[in-house]
This record gives structure tokens, sequence and C-alpha cells, in this order.
């Protein structure tokens, strides 16, 4: 005989969830209501926006990945990794390398005809970078000319080209063909240069408003990266930065990780009625999941409590072999820390790549009064990377 949950049972389950009209839908929708005068804040993954509350319109912020500088440097980036890609793409026989490895030569000089001061102070002109132009112009050419030459090289003897002999030589170098600048150094410098942007432009909007941290109302909503990734405090940059943009004043416990809530679309404010529609949406949403905590205290004091650890962080020694958690640098000479954290996030699915620098950039931005000129970048700041050739 087939089951079938008998109905009274089903009814019974409905009563208190899985219904807009349960018990528990109910509450958290009267909570949503009282929390009126809270201010809530929604992080979509590409745009923060703020409910001051009271009924007040909507204050927006976005951090969009399509900002400038954002596809330049990360495609610079990414030559450090399309190199091993596609000596991994060689050796388990995939018949295209070479047709791949001969497209990505093809793109570079046009790149590098394109690579000047003037575009990186007058076309992406970012506030961040000023006065970087001229070292970033370096930066790129340099990457660029040993890409090629290595891509030539590879071309030429593939055998040649294992992984050992890419680490000694390309990505670390420690070999006989090592580079002047070793590209892991690179990874490290475009990553945190394209975070310093946004993070920069995130603390000053969350410090030129007075919001009221302490009752604040967080929700994290949507995909952040990849799709496994960004689903804890420590593997979701944007928690570190709110905590450390409101001056520690944010109350951890009061920021949720969304991932499956629903999109919130920045037109949707726009239309008549819309804002207080989507505000009254994600305050349920955030009561959702507000009231079953509380009612976890009331219904078992004096049992142990939760509390979340915000700063986890191991630090990375000669010694470490093996982490858990993402570590901490503190200072921008620590290399062997900076590499291990570009191991660290390809390797752990359940952090965003951009977690490759952001508390370290975060730290030191918050540190120094929010000026990106006084933040010492990893691979950048005290690295020299040879003059741009001038090109015909």
């Amino acid at each position: 005989m087939a089951y079938a949950c008998n109905p009274e049972f089903k009814e019974l389950y409905v009563n208190f969830t899985a219904d807009p009209n349960g018990i528990g839908p109910h509450l958290n929708g009267h909570l949503g209501q009282l929390s009126s005068q809270n201010p809530l804040l929604v992080s979509t993954g590409s745009d923060l926006v703020i409910f001051p509350g009271d009924g007040r319109a909507p204050m927006t912020q976005t951090f969009r990945n399509s900002g400038r500088g954002f596809f330049e440097l990360t495609s610079i980036s990414h030559l450090g990794i399309a190199v091993p890609y596609l000596v991994r793409q060689r050796e388990t026989g995939y018949a295209g390398w070479r047709a791949d490895a001969e497209r990505l030569m093809a793109q570079i000089p046009k790149v590098q005809a394109v690579n000047s001061v003037a575009y990186w102070r007058d076309t992406v002109a970012l506030e961040a970078w000023a006065g970087m132009e001229e070292k970033i112009t370096d930066l790129v050419d340099y990457s660029c000319d040993v890409t090629l030459d290595v891509l030539k090289q590879f071309l030429a003897d593939p055998d040649r080209f294992t992984f050992a002999y890419l680490r000694d030589n390309f990505l670390d170098g420690n070999g006989p063909d090592r580079l002047p600048v070793p590209m892991n150094d690179m990874m490290a410098a475009t990553f945190a240069l394209v975070f310093l942007d946004s993070a920069y432009r995130i603390i000053r909007w969350l410090r030129d408003n007075s919001f009221d941290w302490e009752r604040m109302m967080v929700l994290l909503c949507g995909r952040a990266g990849r799709p496994t990734a960004a689903l804890t405090w420590q593997s979701n940059s944007m928690c570190h930065m709110l905590w450390q943009g409101s001056g520690q004043k944010l109350v951890p416990e009061r920021l949720y990780i969304a991932p499956h809530a629903p999109g919130l679309v920045l037109a949707d404010l726009e239309a008549p009625g819309g804002a207080e529609r989507v505000e009254a949406q994600f305050r349920q949403i955030w009561y959702s999941t507000r009231a079953t905590v509380e009612m976890g205290r009331l219904m078992y004091e004096g049992y142990p409590a939760f509390r979340r650890n915000i700063d986890a962080a191991p630090v990375v020694s000669t010694d470490t072999q093996v982490l858990s958690e993402l570590p901490k640098v503190k200072s921008p000479e620590d290399r062997r820390g900076f590499v291990t954290l570009l191991r660290f996030v390809m390797e752990d699915p359940g952090q965003q790549l951009a977690n490759a620098s952001s508390h370290y950039v975060i730290d030191q931005l918050c540190a120094n009064g929010n000026r990106p000129s006084e933040v010492q970048v990893p691979g950048f700041t005290k690295t020299v990377y040879p003059r741009r050739t001038p090109r015909v």
C-alpha cells in the first residue's frame, strides 16, 4: 500500500508552519511590524540597500563587479592562473590546449597597446588608485610580457612544463628560470587592488551616514561568488566589511546570511508602493530567523548559549601545514601568508575568491582612516615591477 500522510496530521503541521496563516508566519510578520523603527540593511551581492525605518525612503550603494577597473585588473590576475590551466589541459589530454594558448597569446599584445598611464588615470580614473597609475601600468605590461614569453616556451617545449617547473619558475620564483617578480606576487597585488576600490567606497558610504548600528537588522541575500561560497561569517567578506565599516558597532548576531531569500531588484523600489512592499517582505524574512533565535533563548534559558565567533582566523607560520579556517595576514611583507590565502580561497569551495585579500584590505583601510594611499598593498607597494617598454 502506497504511503500518504493522513490529511489531519498534515493540517496540524501547517497550523504552525508551511502556510501564510500558520502560527509561525503570524509571529514573524507581527515582529516585523514591531521592528518598523529599526534600520534594515539588505545586501544583494551587488548592492547595499538600507531601509532607515519609520517609513523613510531607502538608501542604496552599489559595489558591482562591472565597476571601473574590475575587468581590467582581474584579466591581468587571470594570467597567473591561465598558464597553469593550459598546462593542466595538456596534461589531461585536452586536444584544444594549443589553440587556447594561441588565442591568449593573440589577445595579450592588444591589451598592451591599450595599457598606459593615461588609460588608468583618465579612463578608469578610480579615486582609490590615485597616484598608483604609473605603477599599475608597469605591473600590467610586465605581467603581459612574461606571460607571452612563458607561453612561447610552453608551445616550443611543452614537456618541460610540469607543475613543479611552474611553481619554481613562474609562480614562486625559486628555480633557475625564475621571473623578476613571481606571478603569485602579482596575483596578490591585483586581488588587493581590486578589493581596495570597492572596500573604500563602501566604508566611506557607511561612515558618511549615521546609521544606528546597535539596532541594525542585516540580511545578506543571494549568491556571492561561487554557488558554494560565502555562507558563513568568515567566508563572506561583507560580514567583516560591515563590522569594520560600522566601527565595530554592528551586533554580529543581528546579521543573517540568507542565500535562499528572494532577490532584491533596485528597480522594484521605484514602482508605486514598491519600497514599502520590499521593506515589509525583508523585515518578515529577517524575523523568520530572529523569532526562532529569541524563542530558543526563552525556552532554554540556563543551558549553554550560542555565540558567533567572528575572529576564528589562524595566523600562518613557517610550520603551518593545514588550515581549516581562513587565515589572517597582518603584514604586507608576509608573502607566505598571502600566497597561502591564494591557495585557501581556491581550495575551499566555501570561500569567495575575493577573500584572498578582503580582510587584510578592510583592516588596513579602517586602521588608516579609510585612506587608500596609506594601505600597504602586498606584491605592489614595496615591489618593483620592471618599467614599461615603449611600444610602437
